[in-house]
């Protein structure tokens, strides 16, 4: 018999510091709630971990975790602010900066856990890409 847990699922709003688009949000949002799925909703991220707050360590010590929110290695970085690391090996990070409403849904759909979260010390390819505009 298989006893393993379902990956808690994690949406972050990015409220206050308002860098992803909100039609993605309400996209993510509105497709989460439509699923019953089970999922926490925190307002920003970059607040709890500011605050530590005891409710990133409850998340990083559940097991399994899929987050919508930013980049990766911020989230990674957020946790660890907020002391309070994620388990690298079972976290899975959806960006909702650079990827569609679609993606993410699909994403967190999935049974399993593919983590992405960067290892070590951060690194030039971590980095956003650069926009063609700010190229020229």
């Amino acid at each position: 018999m298989n006893c393993e847990r379902a990956p808690r699922i994690l949406y972050c709003h990015c409220q206050y510091a308002q860098v992803v688009s909100a039609e993605v949000k309400q996209a993510v949002l509105r497709e989460l709630a439509a699923t019953g799925v089970a999922f926490d909703a925190v307002a920003d991220l970059c607040e709890l971990s500011a605050r530590r707050d005891p409710a990133l360590a409850a998340l990083a010590a559940g097991g399994g975790v899929k987050i919508a929110a930013c980049f990766p290695r911020a989230v990674k970085w957020l946790f660890h602010a907020g002391q309070a690391d994620l388990p690298m090996e079972e976290t899975e990070v959806f960006n909702m900066r650079t990827q569609t409403a679609a993606e993410i849904i699909a994403g967190l759909a999935r049974p399993e856990v593919r983590p992405n979260l960067p290892r070590g010390k951060v690194t030039a390819a971590d980095a956003p890409p650069v926009a063609a505009a700010a190229q020229n």
